[in-house]
C-alpha cells in the first residue's frame, strides 16, 4: 500500500511522447514477421516510414497505473520523428495520418539508399531535451530502441524529470539493453502491439 501523498503526486505527473519513428517501424515489421502478423498498409501502417497501435491515440498513456510512478491519462504532447522518400505531398501525407494518431508529426524527405534520416535523431533529441529544460514535462517516454539515446536520457535524468522507455524485446529487436537500464522504468510492448494489431485485422477483413 502507498502512502497517500505518494499517490496525489503521482496522479498529476504531466508527460510527454517521443517516437523514434524509424526504429519503430523497422523492429515492428520484424516482430510482425516474428508473430506471423500480416500488416495492412493504411491510416496507421506505411511500409518502411511510420507505424501505430489501432484504435489508440498516440496522447493516450500506455504506462501502467503504478504508484508512485505513473503518470496523467493524457500526455500534454506527443511527438513523432519518421522520413520518407518522395515529394512535399507524401511528406504531407505521412504528417496527415500521423495528425490522425494524436502525433505532431515531423518527417524528414530522405533519398531512396538511406535507411535512416540524421534529421529524426537530431529533431527528437533536440525537442527531448528543450522540453526538458523549459519545465515542460515531468516525465518523458521514449519509444526507442537505439543506444545513441542514452546521454540524453542521462542528461534529463539529471534535470530531475523521469524517462519511461517503451519498446519491443526479443531477439533482433533492437532493444540496446544499456538503454533499457539507463531509464526509470521500461515497458514491452510486444504484447499490446500484437492485441492491437490482430483485434484490428479481424475487424477489416
Amino acid at each position: 500500500m502507498y502512502p497517500i501523498s505518494l499517490l496525489s503526486q503521482a496522479i498529476h505527473r504531466r508527460w510527454m511522447l517521443f517516437v523514434d519513428g524509424e526504429n519503430l517501424t523497422l523492429r515492428a515489421q520484424e516482430f510482425a514477421r516474428q508473430q506471423n502478423i500480416a500488416l495492412k498498409s493504411g491510416r496507421h501502417y506505411l511500409p518502411d516510414t511510420f507505424i501505430w497501435l489501432p484504435n489508440w491515440s498516440g496522447r493516450h498513456s500506455m504506462i501502467p497505473a503504478m504508484a508512485p510512478i505513473s503518470i496523467e491519462p493524457t500526455a500534454i504532447r506527443a511527438y513523432y520523428y519518421t522520413s520518407v522518400v518522395g515529394d512535399e505531398q507524401r511528406i504531407k501525407t505521412v504528417e496527415q495520418s500521423l495528425w490522425e494518431n494524436g502525433f505532431l508529426a515531423k518527417v524528414f524527405k530522405k533519398q531512396k539508399q538511406q535507411t535512416k534520416s540524421k534529421g529524426v535523431d537530431i529533431a527528437l533529441t533536440t525537442d527531448f531535451l528543450s522540453n526538458a529544460f523549459l519545465n515542460n514535462y515531468d516525465v518523458a517516454v521514449l519509444i526507442a530502441g537505439d543506444a545513441d539515446y542514452i546521454p540524453m536520457v542521462n542528461e534529463v535524468k539529471r534535470l530531475g524529470k523521469l524517462v519511461y522507455v517503451v519498446f519491443f524485446h526479443g531477439e533482433k529487436l533492437g532493444l540496446n539493453r544499456s538503454l533499457h537500464l539507463a531509464s526509470d522504468q521500461f515497458l514491452n510492448i510486444s504484447g499490446t502491439f500484437k492485441e492491437q494489431w490482430l483485434e484490428y485485422l479481424d475487424e477489416v477483413s
